[in-house]
């Protein structure tokens, strides 16, 4: 019989293996290809991460940081190959959502 772990390393590489995971792949690669983009995109994850990590400490960002997020968003979406990864990593998340969504609902009856 398979263990769960077994499962669970199966589920995983079927993820990897995924439209959506190779959508994201495929989009990493175009940016990672292109300087400007590559710069833009890591610039954004940092300041993204820093602002994450703040939150993290209780920290809540002002406003005007928060607005300045956004802007930079718009901005660097406006590059196709941004704009191209940004959306397959929102089609990945959805679908870690419904899977983590089917494993909840199979042991909710476990909580009532």
């Amino acid at each position: 019989m398979m263990s769960v772990y077994d499962q669970a390393h199966e589920l995983a590489r079927a993820l990897q293996q995924s439209e959506e995971a190779k959508a994201v792949e495929t989009a990493m690669q175009a940016i990672e290809a292109d300087a400007d983009s590559k710069r833009m995109l890591d610039d954004f994850r940092l300041r993204q991460m820093e602002m994450q990590q703040k939150m993290m400490t209780g920290e809540m960002p002002e406003q005007s940081e928060l607005d300045k997020m956004e802007k930079l968003y718009e901005v660097i979406s406006m590059n196709t190959e941004i704009a191209k990864l940004f959306e397959a990593e929102r089609r990945l998340a959805v679908v870690i959502q419904d899977v983590n969504k089917i494993v909840s609902d199979a042991l909710g009856h476990l909580y009532g």
